[in-house]
């Protein structure tokens, strides 16, 4: 698949990038998706979750009255989960969410995810540009002249650019991803992708 590629005026530079085929192109793999996804989020729960127990409640471990001859039911101390400030019956506790899934299962999503964006044609190669300090207004205005100011947006470089990311970091629908941290769940999220140029081998060295 060839592709025009943009400069940060918004406008085509003659030159083309080729995307290649079994990255871009192939038939999506639903289930493959779907099972990243899963992951993906599952990975992101903490699990940090508690409730306290009947043994773990401060309170007297005295029994409130005797088993038999009141007339009323039998019960243990003020503990009791069936009283306010009573334990919690069966409650969360700290568990680890973590999910594994096949090397092989991942790189098909996420091929399967970028072909997906390409067959809508929401992947845009842009000309590789840095700046000299960080500077928010000046990146925004590159999302204005490709017109995705207003979108959400996933922006994929090749190696870390500090100043590119503190720019970026502040505008609330765009993200910053490397090439080589790629995952499905933040590419199908996004409206539209941009590429940088130098990006495109680093895809082709992780997926390919």
């Amino acid at each position: 698949m060839t592709v025009d590629v943009i400069n940060i005026q918004g406008e085509k530079t003659g030159r083309t990038a080729e995307l290649p085929d079994n990255v871009f192109g192939i038939e999506p793999n639903k289930h493959a998706v779907y099972l990243a996804v899963k992951q993906y989020l599952a990975n992101q729960r903490q699990g940090t979750h508690k409730a306290k127990e009947r043994s773990e409640v401060s309170g007297s471990t005295r029994k409130l009255h005797r088993q038999k001859g009141t007339g009323g039911s039998r019960k243990g101390d003020i503990k009791n989960p069936l009283y306010p400030g009573g334990g919690r019956i069966f409650g969360p506790k700290p568990r680890d969410y973590s999910q594994k899934l096949n090397k092989k299962v991942k790189a098909l999503a996420r091929r399967s995810a970028l072909s997906s964006k390409a067959t809508l044609g929401s992947i845009i190669v842009l000309e590789d540009f840095s700046f000299e300090a960080p500077k928010t207004k000046a990146f925004h205005g590159i999302l204005k002249a490709l017109q995705l100011h207003d979108k959400k947006t996933l922006f994929v470089t090749a190696e870390y650019e500090k100043e590119v990311l503190l720019s970026a970091r502040n505008l609330p629908r765009t993200s910053m991803i490397l090439a080589s941290d790629l995952n499905t769940y933040q590419i199908l999220n996004a409206n539209a992708i941009i590429l940088s140029e130098s990006a495109i081998e680093k895809i082709k060295e992780t997926l390919v």
